[in-house]
């Protein structure tokens, strides 16, 4: 089992930046990948952005390519998500979730095994 513990969400003004973190704990070793997703009221669960641990390639969806970084920290079991240049369209619940196994890439949700509760994120405007 993996437990996933995000912070960092809050409230903050459009232009504004956060930075998300996400703490694994447990059989972490077998991670092979980490991301990030989001939920509007309303809307569907989307794809923000993912890591994966073994050649340290990233993903991000097209919504937030150039304004938000995702990194990690194998040796802490950490990963991160820094957003810049926030949009009120940015609001939503972030959750993280790590994969245990290999893919090819890391875009949809059914390629995670394990998630965390989720952080809240508010832009205003």
């Amino acid at each position: 089992q993996v437990q996933l513990v995000e912070s960092g969400g809050g409230l903050v003004q459009a232009g504004g930046s956060l930075r998300l973190s996400c703490a694994a704990s447990g059989r972490t070793f077998s991670n092979y990948a980490m991301g990030w997703f989001r939920q509007a009221p309303g809307k569907e669960r989307e794809f923000v952005a993912a890591i994966r641990w073994g050649d340290g390639s990233t993903f991000y969806s097209d919504s937030v390519k150039g304004r938000f970084t995702i990194s990690g920290d194998n040796a802490k079991n950490t990963v991160y998500l820094q957003m810049n240049s926030l949009k009120p369209e940015d609001t939503a619940v972030y959750s993280c979730a790590a994969a245990q196994y290999y893919r090819s890439n890391y875009r949809t949700g059914s390629k995670y095994d394990y998630w965390g509760q989720g952080t809240q994120v508010t832009v205003s405007s």
